[in-house]
């Protein structure tokens, strides 16, 4: 890490400069950095996480070294997920208006604290939320659990505003309608992206997988205490919609938005007018005049439904050859996106593609991802089934003509569909895959996942983990298709032991299957963009010679 001056595009001398680590940096004020980082052992202990990262914050002065940083909180050696985070917020002045430690507990449960004269002080805030901003000294946050508290429950999904000072007592009460609720999601809808300005707030809402963006605007009211109302902006339609930097002093935010078949385009909105100008387009990559998008539901084994979306060539003749996409974990949603790659080296050679909003992912807010945890990982993978099931039942594709594509948590995905499905697909790409899910917490990483899976070194989470777990159900006997496994060298978020190991024991078992490990790139494969080009080359040829030829 090194600090960098935007305005005259040059590296400040006598600036911070960091080693490689996995760093967790705000900004105090002009000589003062917030940081949580390696501080290198301590009494003979790690300051580093049993999963590598950091747990301690301290303040770094211009012209101090690492040695010399001052501690101003401190989680624990045995705290999971990714790691204790400091942040500054501002008003639109520059001036502080809180700061505040996020330490997480596990993958998905945090505590929030708030630095104030000095010290720091533990919030009345559930261990499921997301921070989103200050207006004053007011906290926005939103909520991914139901949360009881002075006497009120709040549902989960739901956009909250309260006072710090409220949150900041020793037990929270309730006055004067604090806490409140911005806004509450329906069944088919969640919130996506937040940012808070000066006097109002910005909100991608996702409907039904499809981006809206609302703007919030705080009304007085007789009874003490503010409402909220809500205001549509105009985005395109069957788009996703992405907010990027905001600026409080001058009320404006970039806004992006994209589709499978329109490719991304930024947007600058002033939040006060509602008005977005456009600065520029990526323009097209390929031929999208051929194609449409739909969206369809398929019915899962306990009846849920999963929607899905088809890019398809207009005139569908006969069972096409088809790839379907899937996630399913971490609350990550997957909404319409302009994938280059793929609309030229497949639709424009008359392929379909299939993105399927499995549970495990955030589309339908906290409960959607929550469905799917720990011993109820199996709804993922059963998803995604009825999702391939229903391709073929609408005479959209065929066994022989569908494939699978999965990368990272979507490894874990489509090497389990592999084997416990193997008569529905006839291809799977495996990127960067979790894969032996039963030893996952022993490679670096690993362990701030176990929010997500379980611990395996517990024997009840073992059991249910070892049902679906890829790498042990793995059968001589069974009969799969040629799979393309691929990792990095370079990958230090999911190890690629992983990937080797299936390899590995798929060739121990007689079974067909290709497998190329990139030396460069790390787990996002993007350092070099024409490696990358190279990596989807090879994705798209083993799809074809799969599906196609």
């Amino acid at each position: 890490m090194r600090e960098f001056d935007t305005v005259t595009r040059t590296f400040v001398d006598g600036g911070f400069v960091l080693p490689e680590g996995k760093h967790r940096i705000s900004w105090l004020d002009r000589d003062t950095l917030l940081i949580a980082t390696d501080f290198g052992e301590e009494g003979g202990r790690s300051t580093l996480t049993e999963s590598g990262y950091p747990y301690i914050v301290k303040t770094l002065s211009r012209g101090q070294t690492l040695a010399q940083a001052t501690e101003v909180y401190r989680g624990d050696l045995g705290d999971g997920g990714y790691g204790v985070s400091p942040s500054v917020y501002r008003d639109k002045d520059g001036n502080v208006e809180a700061v505040l430690f996020r330490r997480p507990l596990d993958t998905f449960r945090a505590e929030t604290w708030r630095w104030v004269d000095g010290r720091a002080v533990k919030l009345n805030l559930p261990e499921r939320v997301g921070i989103n901003g200050t207006i004053g000294r007011q906290l926005v946050f939103s909520l991914d659990q139901d949360w009881t508290a002075a006497g009120a429950t709040w549902p989960s999904g739901a956009l909250m505003i309260a006072t710090l000072d409220a949150l900041s007592q020793p037990e929270l009460t309730r006055t004067n309608g604090d806490p409140a609720v911005i806004f509450a999601p329906g069944e088919r809808q969640s919130i996506d992206t937040v940012r808070v300005m000066a006097d109002a707030i910005l909100a991608v809402v996702s409907d039904n997988v499809v981006g809206t963006l609302k703007r919030f605007d705080s009304v007085p009211t007789d009874r003490g205490h503010a409402s909220w109302t809500a205001t549509d902006l105009a985005v395109p339609a069957n788009s996703a919609v992405g907010l990027g930097d905001s600026s409080k002093s001058r009320g404006e935010v970039f806004v992006s938005t994209q589709g499978f078949l329109t490719p991304p385009t930024l947007n600058l909105a002033n939040v006060a007018a509602g008005v977005m100008t456009e600065l520029k387009t990526t323009g097209a990559k390929f031929d999208a005049s051929t194609h449409v998008v739909e969206q369809f539901e398929a019915v899962s084994s306990d009846g849920t439904r999963i929607p899905y979306f088809v890019t398809r060539p207009r005139e569908l003749t006969g069972l096409a050859p088809t790839i379907l996409f899937g996630y399913g974990g971490f609350q990550v949603s997957f909404p319409p996106a302009y994938k280059p790659e793929m609309g030229k080296l497949w639709l424009e050679n008359g392929g379909v593609f299939v993105q399927a909003n499995i549970r495990g992912g955030g589309e339908f807010g906290p409960a959607w991802h929550q469905a799917a945890l720990r011993e109820n990982r199996q709804r993922s993978f059963d998803d995604f089934a009825a999702v391939g099931q229903d391709l073929i039942a609408r005479g959209i594709t065929s066994p022989r003509h569908l494939g699978i594509y999965g990368r990272s948590n979507g490894g874990v995905l489509t090497s389990v569909s592999i084997t416990q499905r193997p008569e529905l697909f006839n291809a799977a790409v495996i990127e960067s895959p979790l894969i032996d899910m039963l030893r996952y917490q022993d490679l670096p990483a690993g362990a701030s996942w176990i929010g997500e899976y379980g611990d395996p070194r517990i024997p009840g989470d073992a059991a249910f983990i070892a049902d679906y777990s890829a790498y042990q159900r793995l059968s001589p006997e069974a009969e799969y298709p040629r799979v393309y496994i691929t990792t990095n060298t370079r990958d230090d978020r999911v190890h690629p032991g992983h990937a080797r190991k299936f390899a590995a024991r798929l060739g121990d078992q007689g079974h067909d299957h290709l497998y190329y490990e990139e030396t460069a790139g790390g787990h996002s494969n993007d350092a070099d963009p024409v490696a990358n080009a190279r990596r989807w080359a090879r994705h798209y040829v083993y799809l074809a010679q799969q599906l196609m030829d």
